[in-house]
């Protein structure tokens, strides 16, 4: 069926004009390389932005880090006024941009995966079956996989309090919480408890539990990634991560959002904002706000000021190789 924009997990954030990204929020020169300088092997560890929630962490000598890599961006009607946000919207992979944006990956590359709404995994089958990869993310996320063409073998369940070790590059599975819309609830809830037909639509694949990791590469920060808006304090208590990429929150469904997470993670010197641009377009500088009536940059930024004096707010501009 469609389904109004407002009923989505992002509540109303897709409505309204879509405003170019805010003058002067753009500017972390302080926290990048210059674009274009080499990233990863044989140098230090270099993080990109994928849009949305996903990010590629390139480490000396390896495969990257990918994490929710989400690259094709196709079409639903989630941010266009004109149109209705289409549940049967078919599953496609712009197989250029994924090939592109993963270069390098090798089977000692590692996928994280929040959690299986499509819009953070449905290029990551493609990208596991090509490359060899291993994924890591719910029991869901695991039959999706599977469900997908990945073999068994290579994905990696887990539930949360695993820290486990890739050569080096420890990663620290955290359970989390899916954002909430504004009527407190969310598009497409859901598990699979077993590995289901192939999913065809983005309704096929649902939200299966939501995870955050933290990731200490060799030699670089520890770094706490978010795929939603929401959390579970005790879960996230003690990490204090030197940077945290925090998904910015669509709706106040969920109370003092920001303030709470900035607290129980201990401010993290550095805070990124991640998933609040219109991922239904190309991978193009500077990035389209999609936050629509939800939170916006300006707001966010405050609100870290206010929490969290010290820590520093850098806005990422797609595929730009910061270091931290």
């Amino acid at each position: 069926m469609a389904v109004g924009r407002r009923g989505f997990l992002r509540g109303a954030v897709a409505g309204g004009a879509l405003a170019p990204l805010l003058a002067g929020a753009a500017a972390p020169a302080a926290a990048t390389v210059p674009a274009g300088a080499p990233a990863g092997r044989g140098g230090g560890v270099t993080f990109r932005w994928l849009g949305t929630s996903g990010w590629r962490v390139d480490m000396p000598d390896r495969s990257p880090l990918l994490v929710d890599p989400y690259l094709s961006r196709f079409y639903t009607g989630l941010f266009d006024p004109e149109a209705e946000f289409d549940t049967r919207t078919s599953l496609s992979v712009d197989v250029a941009a994924v090939e592109e944006h993963t270069a390098g990956t090798g089977g000692d590359g590692v996928v994280l995966v929040t959690h299986c709404h499509w819009d953070h995994f449905a290029d990551v089958p493609r990208i596991a079956t090509t490359t060899g990869a291993r994924v890591v993310g719910t029991l869901t996320a695991y039959h999706l996989a599977q469900a997908m063409g990945v073999p068994a073998g290579q994905v990696s369940p887990v539930r949360g309090g695993e820290v486990l070790d890739f050569d080096g590059c420890v990663v620290e599975v955290v359970s989390s919480l899916h954002s909430r819309n504004r009527s407190h609830s969310m598009a497409f809830p859901g598990v699979r408890v077993e590995v289901p037909p192939e999913p065809l639509t983005i309704a096929d694949l649902p939200e299966g539990d939501t995870l955050a990791f933290q990731v200490r590469p060799p030699g670089g920060p520890s770094v706490f990634f978010m795929g939603a808006s929401d959390f579970a304090e005790r879960e996230v208590a003690g990490l204090a991560p030197d940077v945290a990429m925090v998904a910015m929150p669509s709706s106040s469904s969920t109370h003092e959002y920001v303030p709470r997470l900035l607290e129980a993670l201990d401010r993290p010197a550095t805070v990124v904002p991640v998933h609040w641009d219109h991922f239904e377009r190309g991978l193009v500088n500077p990035p389209v706000d999609g936050t629509g009536r939800g939170m916006g940059l300006e707001e966010f930024s405050a609100l870290v000021r206010r929490v969290a004096p010290r820590s520093r707010v850098v806005v990422p501009e797609y595929l730009t190789p910061y270091t931290f």
